[in-house]
């Protein structure tokens, strides 16, 4: 009777699996699309990797109390999914999908769990393409290419600005979003999201080295577009957009994590954590 019941409860485990996948399907290939089309989230495949690593050493072995309240978390994140599902408004799914990973480990797990596991189910959020990215790629490009031409003329450079369009002296340019930096910010942020919860170090101290994050990316892609017009001043504009366009990004990408690198250092952040190894 006992292997019975076993039997029955596997059945019934893999039939809820079953349905789950069948459920999350449509969202989990939005996702996927999305990783491999999307230049913003094409780390986004990483992103449930490195958290379903953390979950694994931080879940509690042998320590499963279940919780009803975990039920309430559970209806309203299934609700949000299906209205936004039902709305193809996957931005919006793949949120609720997160809430309710979030519901099963309180319900099956309980509260102490959830608590442990919070910051690895949050840290799915980094997966999800967030709308006003894209929609901030272009301002982030006019606000790059103002600040990058004014220090090129601090510099002595003969250049001109006016929106987009950047006029040196042998050469006219576009400022277009891919030199908006904003693939830098979202990568760097994730990047940086990962190492403040595996640093030790004081809580402030991480706070400070997230909020960081940004004004280092905008500075080393300012960095990068001034140098940028220099190459085309210098050389022509095969140059600075055939070769130094393409591989300069990842140099700068570099800097500008070696240097919050340096500044968690400098905030004593230095450690790893050691239940994360």
């Amino acid at each position: 009777m006992f292997a019975s019941l076993q039997r029955t409860d596997r059945l019934l485990n893999l039939f809820i699996a079953l349905l789950a996948a069948l459920l999350l399907f449509p969202t989990l290939r939005w996702l996927a699309n999305e990783w491999w089309s999307n230049d913003y989230y094409s780390h986004g495949v990483l992103v449930p990797l490195i958290s379903g690593y953390f979950a694994w050493r931080l879940l509690p072995r042998g320590e499963r109390r279940p919780s009803n309240l975990g039920l309430f978390l559970l209806i309203a994140s299934l609700t949000l999914y299906l209205l936004a599902l039902f709305q193809r408004a996957y931005f919006l799914a793949a949120l609720g999908m997160i809430g309710l990973f979030a519901g099963l480990v309180w319900v099956f797990w309980g509260g102490a769990a959830l608590k442990r596991l919070g910051y690895p189910l949050a840290f799915l959020i980094f997966m999800v393409p967030l709308p006003f990215v894209e929609a901030s790629s272009l301002p982030m490009a006019l606000l790059t290419g103002d600040i990058s031409t004014r220090v090129m003329q601090a510099l002595g450079m003969d250049v001109i600005v006016k929106g987009t369009a950047v006029t040196l002296p042998n050469v006219n340019l576009v400022v277009g979003a891919e030199c908006s930096g904003m693939r830098s910010i979202v990568a760097l942020i994730t990047l940086v999201a990962v190492f403040v919860y595996v640093a030790e170090g004081p809580l402030l101290s991480k706070l400070l080295l997230a909020l960081a994050a940004i004004p280092i990316a905008v500075l080393g892609n300012v960095f990068r577009v001034s140098t940028l017009l220099a190459v085309a001043d210098r050389w022509g504009v095969d140059a600075g957009f055939t070769y130094y366009h393409d591989y300069s990004g990842i140099f700068f990408f570099l800097f500008a994590f070696a240097c919050l690198l340096l500044l968690a250092r400098l905030l004593n952040c230095r450690e790893i954590r050691g239940d994360l190894l």
